[in-house]
């Protein structure tokens, strides 16, 4: 079981404080919890958020002594972080945990140091306060989240499930992250370089979405697709195609079909016992060569080294062995 501290800074933002627990607590391996999460603050007790709610906090700092993940929420103070919070954060980068803010919960990380030199966002409509006030920070306002060695951090809201799905999917796999996306109705897992603001976060009611074509895309995945392909389904030119689902997804057709290929690889490689080739030709990925340079780029593994590393396996209960995922 992974242990995961979840720091909250008041006054606390009690939606990003909900997320960690929402997204980790799903995972179980084996019937068993796959992450412990603990909520904590300086002084155990009762909390400020930035509404008109106040949570009751369990856990002092020294549940981030155990913990192999710590996670900073958003917060509204953003300026004069309390020193011993800073502190035990510093404490545990040193230690080699995994530091990770959701929000504005990266001007807490910021404040400690833990930014500089690395590359990191926050909530889109705080970027232009954080550049001015950490200029060290290599800022990056308009993906979702960002990943710079042991530390990671999301935009605001919403992003920050996004984040914990990412946390799931480095830790158990690509199919554990996607059950729980489906368990907590949330998109599957997002690149973290998609854009966070998106011009038409809701599908027009015109009648133009592209979903019916992402899902007809997503049945033929092993077959080549190309953009006149997923036009000519979408009844629209290639220009507008590529227009809509920038707005609609942050990403262009070939980048989402990409996407979704190394997603296809990593659950045939996760639950099957199929050849490289065949997990090649079956994402879409087309030949073994291919299949290696992708998937090691997102996950740093050759395609043998992530089999073995996530391999899941059916039980006779429809259960999956090394995850207790339900299928």
């Amino acid at each position: 079981m992974r242990q995961v501290a979840v720091l909250a800074v008041p006054p606390a933002t009690t939606f990003d404080l909900s997320i960690p627990e929402l997204v980790l607590g799903e995972m179980t391996v084996d019937g068993r919890p796959g992450y412990e999460v603990r909520i904590c603050t300086v002084l155990p007790g009762p909390v400020a958020t930035s509404g008109s709610l106040e949570v009751a906090v369990p856990h002092g700092l020294e549940a981030l002594d155990n913990a192999d993940t710590v996670i900073v929420t958003g917060t509204s103070a953003r300026e004069d972080v309390d020193p011993r919070i800073l502190e035990a954060l510093c404490r545990a980068s040193a230690a080699g945990k995994r530091v990770v803010s959701i929000c504005t919960g990266a001007f807490v990380l910021a404040q400690a140091g833990l930014l500089d030199g690395r590359s990191a966002t926050t909530y889109w409509a705080k970027s232009d306060e954080f550049r001015r006030r950490f200029p060290r920070v290599d800022l990056r306002p308009d993906v979702l989240y960002v990943e710079d060695g042991n530390v990671l951090t999301s935009a605001g809201l919403s992003a920050g499930i996004d984040l914990c799905l990412h946390l799931v999917r480095t830790d158990y796999g690509a199919a554990a992250a996607n059950h729980i996306a489906r368990l907590v109705v949330a998109a599957p897992v997002r690149p973290g370089g998609q854009a966070q603001f998106i011009e038409s976060p809701l599908p027009p009611e015109n009648g133009t979405s592209l979903a019916a074509t992402r899902q007809w895309a997503l049945e033929r995945l092993h077959e080549p697709l190309t953009r006149a392909d997923l036009a000519a389904h979408a009844r629209t030119s290639i220009r507008t195609l590529t227009r809509r689902f920038h707005a609609e997804t942050g990403l262009s057709p070939l980048q989402w079909l990409l996407h979704q290929r190394v997603n296809r690889a990593q659950e045939l490689l996760e639950s099957t016992d199929l050849p490289m080739d065949q997990v090649a030709r079956l994402s879409g990925l087309v030949t073994t060569d291919s299949l290696r340079q992708h998937l090691s780029k997102r996950t740093g593994l050759t395609p043998s080294a992530y089999r073995a590393a996530f391999t899941r396996r059916p039980d006779r209960e429809g259960s999956v062995t090394s995850s207790g995922i339900k299928t």
